[in-house]
């Protein structure tokens, strides 16, 4: 049994993870925005939680976030991983300035305010532990149908790189964890609009889960958007840029 601190654990791949980790006899602490939600999720799974489970309201971009993260790592009695889902993205081709600034505080600021968090606190508590957390397959080329949230994207994948560096500098024996899913049926997708393909969260859960499970450094959900990943790797920037059908 592991002790695990899921961040954005309200909705989405977070809530669905979250659930899995729960029925897989883990002590499990969500965190997230809306105390509604949180408590609801209790409800839903107590019946099958071995452990009970605790719940932390957690606003990753407000001044409490790491404090109130500390409560939540003390209620739950420690933490072995920190599963960091929380994020801000939506499709903004008018570019919407507002928009971009929230996707952006979400995705960078309040990401590193918690992942360090949880750095310094593995480093003082025995100086190991694993860090995960969910990215996207956008950081890969800049989408000009999501600007802020691809470049935000593009900024995790790379933090958590310099972060496994750091680590080893450090003398911190932490495994990381990117975790880069493709489409997947949440609130980040266009709600009318049809994509190529779909991921269930349930799909991203469990492959994302088995991947932390197996100390993976980098694991892109699933093949067919690792496939994606490898062409769009290929294209050469000028060229890229000049792509308009990308939608």
């Amino acid at each position: 049994m592991k002790k695990i601190i899921v961040v954005g654990a309200t909705s989405g791949l977070g809530r669905e993870m979250a659930a899995q980790l729960v029925k897989a006899g883990h002590k499990v602490g969500i965190a997230g925005r809306r105390s509604e939600l949180l408590n609801s999720f209790i409800e839903e799974h107590k019946s099958i939680a071995t452990e009970p489970i605790e719940a932390q309201v957690l606003d990753v971009t407000a001044p409490d976030a790491t404090a109130a993260l500390d409560q939540l790592i003390e209620r739950i009695g420690g933490m072995d991983i920190l599963l960091h889902v929380a994020g801000a993205g939506f499709e903004n081709p008018a570019l919407d300035a507002a928009k971009e600034r929230h996707i952006t505080e979400v995705n960078t600021v309040g990401f590193v305010s918690i992942i360090d968090h949880a750095y310094h606190w593995f480093r003082t508590h025995g100086g190991k532990g694993h860090i995960a957390a969910v990215t996207s397959i956008s950081g890969i080329k800049g989408m000009g149908i999501a600007p802020a949230y691809s470049a935000t994207k593009r900024m995790q994948n790379n933090y958590l790189s310099a972060l496994a560096q750091h680590a080893r500098m450090d003398g911190v024996r932490l495994h990381i964890t990117d975790i880069r899913p493709g489409y997947a049926q949440t609130d980040i997708l266009t709600p009318d609009k049809k994509y190529p393909i779909v991921l269930s969260p349930e799909k991203v859960a469990r492959v994302a889960i088995r991947a932390i499970k197996r100390h993976r450094r980098i694991c892109t959900i699933d093949w067919r958007f690792k496939l994606v990943v490898a062409v769009w790797s290929l294209v050469p920037r000028p060229l890229w840029e000049r792509i308009t059908f990308v939608k």
